[in-house]
């Protein structure tokens, strides 16, 4: 069963299909002009596969290893006509998202495993990582779950007022202190201020810089540190957020952030304004990291909770 579970209705469905609109246009375009004409899975089809993933920032890697589960699955039987073509590819692409998500463990519906159950949420300035949290908050409380904020992105007073005012359009509470605090005073506030109130959810903002690897890894550090002061479990999740729409640049700040910190879940953003959205297999794929959320839209409901099947679904159903 996917992530969406029952809560995977016709409205996500629909949300899912729109926001990927973009993506699916230019790669079954591609798929199709791949296959044209053609009655036999030849070297050729191989290779305009091959192009058609690539141009959809599937990633070399992974369109090298969709390509040879695909030559293999063909090799016996060359002669396959254009549906069975696509349904083999369709399973294929699933097929790369089926470690990356092993594990996952909850939708917004979810019995949380811990409460207060504690997100921390890290990624680059500008990839939508405080839109996220803020849509983050709002799926939660929607689902009848206590949320608390905390701005530890202390660096940019923007950060701080933007989480303020996703804070009152939601309804939630959020701890702050003055711009230039240390971050990991906001965190520690913030966790102490969860276990004593007895909130089921608290997220927490960090600062997005990667102009140096080693005091992202300290400061980061630093924060984890704090927080198990309070919960020794803690964090029960570190989010990164990547922007989708930048391809293949979303893969270099996920290397750099996983290699800072134990990432354990991605949300992906800004999907519906891209014909990229093949980097969700690509990330997915290299890092064995699950993607959690998918941003595909503007909306506070239009964070998802990722369901690899229903994804690909979409990816070839152009009639959505």
């Amino acid at each position: 069963m996917g992530f969406f579970g029952k809560l995977f209705g016709k409205k996500e469905k629909e949300s899912l299909d729109q926001g990927l609109q973009k993506t699916k246009e230019g790669f079954l375009s591609r798929i199709t002009k791949a296959i044209a004409g053609k009655s036999t899975v030849d070297d050729e089809v191989l290779d305009n596969l091959e192009e058609a993933l690539v141009g959809a920032d599937v990633g070399i890697d992974t369109t090298v290893q969709i390509i040879d589960r695909i030559e293999k699955r063909v090799s016996k039987d060359k002669y396959l006509n254009t549906n069975e073509l696509n349904r083999i590819l369709q399973e294929e692409i699933e097929g790369v998202l089926v470690d990356a998500d092993a594990g996952s463990a909850y939708t917004f519906d979810s019995e949380l495993t811990a409460r207060p159950f504690v997100v921390l949420v890290v990624g680059v300035n500008g990839v939508g990582k405080t839109t996220t949290i803020g849509k983050l908050a709002y799926n939660f409380k929607k689902a009848g779950k206590s949320v608390l904020l905390g701005a530890a992105d202390t660096f940019r007073a923007a950060a701080v007022d933007q989480l303020t005012i996703w804070s009152e359009r939601v309804g939630v509470p959020i701890v702050k202190q003055s711009m230039g605090s240390d971050p990991a005073s906001v965190a520690f506030d913030t966790v102490q201020s969860g276990v004593a109130k007895g909130v089921d959810v608290v997220i927490i903002d960090t600062a997005g810089r990667l102009h140096n690897k080693a005091h992202l890894m300290d400061e980061l550090s630093k924060i984890k540190r704090v927080i198990q002061k309070h919960i020794p479990e803690a964090p029960h999740e570190v989010l990164l957020v990547l922007d989708g729409s930048t391809g293949q640049n979303a893969l270099e700040q996920a290397k750099h952030f996983t290699a800072a910190t134990d990432v354990s879940a991605l949300a992906i953003t800004k999907l519906d304004g891209t014909a990229k959205g093949g980097v969700v297999l690509a990330i997915a794929n290299q890092f064995k990291i699950p993607v959690k959320f998918i941003g595909v839209g503007e909306k506070m409901e239009d964070l998802l909770v990722f369901d690899k099947h229903e994804f690909v679904d979409s990816l070839f159903n152009l009639n959505g």
